[in-house]
């Protein structure tokens, strides 16, 4: 009986391995070392903003309500609870991706506002932090592009025929991804420009 039960058990696996068992698990763990690099990129930006929150504020204190903002969207995305399950979750990876676009729309705007101040332009620090953010938002872009192209793998893997048996069998199910409207823009690095003169202020009561 013990021989017979084992012989089962080799059986199903050769035939899961058959089935598209090893490529199933090929391409997981693709897509979980690519949802990796995209959070280590993600936390990099967030690491950074902190610091050119203080240096902006050093030249633009007034500016309250943009830096309350920047704040209060990486506090936000801070505070959110990200586990490698997320991928598995459309929802809380549309959550996740909602609060990372906040905190993009209002770290953009942060960056419109330094526009108007020469000096801080002109600061070493915020030189820096300008190369070191562009830089990121380069790499997040290559990392949302090889995650969503392990994903793409991955899901056309456990829904094609005969993997998709597999799939039912081990409980492999399709992975969220991130969404974009036109996805030729998901290459497009952000435009950041801090080379363009300044718009004139104008004049108190006009």
């Amino acid at each position: 009986m013990r021989i017979k039960l084992f012989l089962s058990m080799i059986l199903s696996l050769l035939l899961l391995s058959g089935c598209g068992y090893n490529q199933i698990q090929i391409n997981d763990e693709q897509v979980n070392a690519s949802w990796s690099e995209v959070l280590n990129q993600y936390k990099r930006r967030a690491d950074l903003i902190p610091n050119l929150v203080q240096v902006v504020q050093g030249y633009a204190a007034h500016e309250k309500e943009v830096l309350t903002q920047v704040t209060e969207a990486r506090a936000n995305v801070a505070g959110m609870k990200v586990t490698p399950e997320l991928v598995n979750d459309p929802e809380a990876m549309a959550r996740f991706q909602k609060a990372q676009g906040d905190l993009s729309g209002a770290l953009s705007r942060l960056l419109v506002v330094t526009e108007n101040y020469p000096n801080l332009k002109a600061d070493a620090n915020f030189r820096d932090l300008q190369a070191q953010l562009e830089g990121t938002e380069n790499r997040i872009t290559v990392a949302r592009n090889r995650y969503i192209k392990a994903v793409q793998d991955y899901n056309v893997t456990v829904r094609t025929f005969p993997n998709n048996l597999t799939a039912m069998v081990v409980g492999a199910k399709t992975k969220a991804n991130f969404s974009v409207e036109n996805e030729a823009t998901i290459s497009e690095v952000p435009k950041i420009n801090f080379g363009a003169p300044a718009a004139p202020a104008k004049p108190a009561g006009q």
